[in-house]
Protein backbone atom coordinates (compact mmCIF):
# COMPACT_ATOMS: atom_id res chain seq x y z
CA UNK A 1 0.00 0.00 0.00
CA UNK A 2 1.45 3.38 -1.05
CA UNK A 3 1.42 6.16 1.53
CA UNK A 4 1.24 9.61 0.02
CA UNK A 5 3.90 12.06 1.13
CA UNK A 6 2.54 15.52 1.72
CA UNK A 7 4.14 18.31 -0.28
CA UNK A 8 4.96 21.69 1.34
CA UNK A 9 1.79 23.07 -0.28
CA UNK A 10 -0.26 20.21 1.15
CA UNK A 11 1.14 20.92 4.62
CA UNK A 12 0.40 24.64 4.26
CA UNK A 13 -3.20 23.96 3.23
CA UNK A 14 -3.60 21.53 6.10
CA UNK A 15 -2.36 24.15 8.57
CA UNK A 16 -4.73 26.75 7.11
CA UNK A 17 -7.63 24.33 7.44
CA UNK A 18 -6.75 23.66 11.08
CA UNK A 19 -6.55 27.40 11.76
CA UNK A 20 -9.94 28.13 10.22
CA UNK A 21 -11.53 25.23 12.08
CA UNK A 22 -10.07 26.35 15.40
CA UNK A 23 -10.95 30.02 14.96
CA UNK A 24 -14.29 30.02 13.16
CA UNK A 25 -15.53 26.47 12.84
CA UNK A 26 -17.24 23.88 15.00
CA UNK A 27 -14.62 21.12 15.20
CA UNK A 28 -15.70 17.52 15.47
CA UNK A 29 -14.59 15.65 18.57
CA UNK A 30 -13.37 12.07 18.27
CA UNK A 31 -14.48 11.36 21.84
CA UNK A 32 -17.89 12.06 23.37
CA UNK A 33 -18.16 15.08 25.63
CA UNK A 34 -17.74 14.26 29.33
CA UNK A 35 -20.85 16.41 29.88
CA UNK A 36 -23.06 13.94 28.01
CA UNK A 37 -25.59 12.29 30.28
CA UNK A 38 -25.36 15.00 32.96
CA UNK A 39 -28.49 17.07 33.48
CA UNK A 40 -28.27 20.80 32.82
CA UNK A 41 -28.23 22.74 36.09
CA UNK A 42 -30.58 25.60 36.84
CA UNK A 43 -28.23 28.57 36.97
CA UNK A 44 -29.30 32.14 37.57
CA UNK A 45 -28.16 34.81 35.09
CA UNK A 46 -25.06 35.78 37.08
CA UNK A 47 -23.98 32.15 37.47
CA UNK A 48 -24.59 31.42 33.80
CA UNK A 49 -22.56 34.45 32.69
CA UNK A 50 -19.75 33.52 35.06
CA UNK A 51 -19.67 29.89 33.87
CA UNK A 52 -19.75 31.11 30.26
CA UNK A 53 -16.86 33.49 30.92
CA UNK A 54 -14.78 30.68 32.38
CA UNK A 55 -15.61 28.33 29.52
CA UNK A 56 -14.81 31.08 27.00
CA UNK A 57 -11.35 31.36 28.58
CA UNK A 58 -10.94 27.59 28.32
CA UNK A 59 -12.10 27.61 24.70
CA UNK A 60 -9.55 30.32 23.91
CA UNK A 61 -6.92 28.27 25.69
CA UNK A 62 -7.69 25.36 23.36
CA UNK A 63 -7.48 27.66 20.33
CA UNK A 64 -4.02 28.64 21.57
CA UNK A 65 -3.10 24.99 22.14
CA UNK A 66 -4.07 24.12 18.57
CA UNK A 67 -1.92 26.95 17.22
CA UNK A 68 0.99 26.13 19.50
CA UNK A 69 1.09 22.44 18.54
CA UNK A 70 0.62 23.10 14.83
CA UNK A 71 3.34 25.76 14.87
CA UNK A 72 5.71 23.41 16.67
CA UNK A 73 4.90 20.50 14.35
CA UNK A 74 5.46 22.64 11.27
CA UNK A 75 9.13 23.14 12.15
CA UNK A 76 9.85 20.02 14.22
CA UNK A 77 13.15 18.45 13.16
CA UNK A 78 12.25 14.88 14.08
CA UNK A 79 9.35 13.15 12.31
CA UNK A 80 8.34 11.16 15.38
CA UNK A 81 8.17 14.37 17.42
CA UNK A 82 6.09 15.96 14.66
CA UNK A 83 3.69 13.00 14.77
CA UNK A 84 3.54 13.23 18.57
CA UNK A 85 2.68 16.95 18.43
CA UNK A 86 -0.03 16.42 15.82
CA UNK A 87 -1.53 13.57 17.88
CA UNK A 88 -1.65 15.86 20.91
CA UNK A 89 -3.26 18.55 18.73
CA UNK A 90 -5.97 16.05 17.74
CA UNK A 91 -6.77 15.46 21.42
CA UNK A 92 -6.83 19.21 21.99
CA UNK A 93 -9.40 19.36 19.17
CA UNK A 94 -11.68 17.30 21.41
CA UNK A 95 -11.23 19.89 24.15
CA UNK A 96 -11.97 22.67 21.69
CA UNK A 97 -15.16 20.97 20.54
CA UNK A 98 -16.32 20.24 24.08
CA UNK A 99 -15.78 23.87 25.15
CA UNK A 100 -17.53 25.20 22.04
CA UNK A 101 -20.50 22.95 22.72
CA UNK A 102 -20.62 24.02 26.36
CA UNK A 103 -20.58 27.69 25.36
CA UNK A 104 -23.61 27.10 23.14
CA UNK A 105 -25.40 25.35 25.99
CA UNK A 106 -24.67 28.36 28.20
CA UNK A 107 -26.06 30.67 25.47
CA UNK A 108 -22.71 32.34 24.94
CA UNK A 109 -19.98 32.66 22.30
CA UNK A 110 -16.22 32.24 21.86
CA UNK A 111 -13.77 35.10 22.29
CA UNK A 112 -13.94 37.75 19.58
CA UNK A 113 -10.14 37.89 19.64
CA UNK A 114 -9.51 34.23 18.79
CA UNK A 115 -7.75 35.08 15.49
CA UNK A 116 -5.25 37.18 17.46
CA UNK A 117 -4.72 34.47 20.09
CA UNK A 118 -4.20 31.86 17.35
CA UNK A 119 -1.67 33.93 15.41
CA UNK A 120 0.36 34.75 18.49
CA UNK A 121 0.41 31.15 19.72
CA UNK A 122 1.38 29.82 16.30
CA UNK A 123 4.32 32.23 16.18
CA UNK A 124 5.43 31.17 19.67
CA UNK A 125 5.19 27.48 18.75
CA UNK A 126 7.17 27.96 15.55
CA UNK A 127 9.83 29.98 17.38
CA UNK A 128 10.18 27.27 20.03
CA UNK A 129 10.59 24.63 17.31
CA UNK A 130 13.32 26.67 15.63
CA UNK A 131 15.42 26.47 18.79
CA UNK A 132 15.24 22.67 18.70
CA UNK A 133 13.00 19.77 19.65
CA UNK A 134 14.15 19.51 23.32
CA UNK A 135 13.19 23.15 23.92
CA UNK A 136 10.01 22.77 21.88
CA UNK A 137 8.95 19.73 23.92
CA UNK A 138 9.97 21.53 27.10
CA UNK A 139 7.66 24.33 26.05
CA UNK A 140 4.84 21.75 25.85
CA UNK A 141 5.68 20.49 29.35
CA UNK A 142 5.64 23.99 30.86
CA UNK A 143 2.49 24.98 28.97
CA UNK A 144 0.60 21.90 30.09
CA UNK A 145 1.70 22.34 33.70
CA UNK A 146 0.40 25.90 33.67
CA UNK A 147 -2.84 24.81 31.99
CA UNK A 148 -3.29 22.07 34.59
CA UNK A 149 -3.01 24.67 37.38
CA UNK A 150 -5.36 27.01 35.54
CA UNK A 151 -7.98 24.27 35.16
CA UNK A 152 -7.73 23.45 38.86
CA UNK A 153 -8.44 27.11 39.57
CA UNK A 154 -11.46 27.12 37.27
CA UNK A 155 -12.83 23.93 38.82
CA UNK A 156 -12.96 25.83 42.11
CA UNK A 157 -14.49 28.95 40.54
CA UNK A 158 -17.32 27.25 38.62
CA UNK A 159 -20.82 27.60 40.06
CA UNK A 160 -21.34 24.65 42.41
CA UNK A 161 -24.32 23.36 40.42
CA UNK A 162 -22.59 23.41 37.01
CA UNK A 163 -21.64 19.74 36.87
CA UNK A 164 -21.55 19.68 33.06
CA UNK A 165 -18.75 22.24 32.82
CA UNK A 166 -17.00 20.56 35.75
CA UNK A 167 -16.99 17.20 33.95
CA UNK A 168 -15.47 18.75 30.82
CA UNK A 169 -12.70 20.54 32.72
CA UNK A 170 -11.88 17.47 34.81
CA UNK A 171 -11.33 15.36 31.69
CA UNK A 172 -9.32 18.12 30.06
CA UNK A 173 -7.10 18.38 33.13
CA UNK A 174 -6.33 14.64 33.00
CA UNK A 175 -5.41 14.91 29.32
CA UNK A 176 -3.12 17.89 29.93
CA UNK A 177 -1.23 16.00 32.64
CA UNK A 178 -0.75 13.11 30.23
CA UNK A 179 0.47 15.44 27.46
CA UNK A 180 3.05 17.01 29.80
CA UNK A 181 4.32 13.60 30.91
CA UNK A 182 4.58 12.38 27.30
CA UNK A 183 6.51 15.46 26.17
CA UNK A 184 8.90 15.12 29.10
CA UNK A 185 9.50 11.46 28.31
CA UNK A 186 10.32 12.39 24.71
CA UNK A 187 13.15 14.65 25.89
CA UNK A 188 11.51 17.95 26.82
CA UNK A 189 13.83 20.06 28.96
CA UNK A 190 13.00 22.49 31.75
CA UNK A 191 12.72 26.06 30.49
CA UNK A 192 14.99 28.63 32.08
CA UNK A 193 14.06 31.96 33.63
CA UNK A 194 12.36 34.12 32.46
CA UNK A 195 10.41 31.98 29.95
CA UNK A 196 7.99 30.32 32.42
CA UNK A 197 7.30 33.68 34.05
CA UNK A 198 6.65 35.35 30.68
CA UNK A 199 4.34 32.49 29.69
CA UNK A 200 2.39 32.91 32.93
CA UNK A 201 2.10 36.68 32.44
CA UNK A 202 0.82 36.32 28.86
CA UNK A 203 -1.64 33.67 30.03
CA UNK A 204 -3.00 36.05 32.67
CA UNK A 205 -3.59 38.71 30.00
CA UNK A 206 -5.40 36.21 27.78
CA UNK A 207 -7.60 34.95 30.63
CA UNK A 208 -8.55 38.46 31.75
CA UNK A 209 -9.50 39.61 28.25
CA UNK A 210 -11.15 36.39 27.02
CA UNK A 211 -13.41 36.23 30.09
CA UNK A 212 -15.12 39.38 28.83
CA UNK A 213 -14.41 39.45 25.08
Amino acid sequence: MNVRTLSPLDRLLERCERALEAIAGMPMATRPSPANGIAEAELDDAERRHAAGLMRVNHTGEVCAQALYVGQAALARDETNRAHLLHAAAEETDHLAWCAQRLLQLHSRPSLLNPLWYAGSYAIGAAAALVGDPVSLGFVVETEHQVEAHLAEHLEKLPAADERSRAVLTRMQADEIRHADAAQQRGGIALRFPLPQLMHASSMVMKTVAYRL
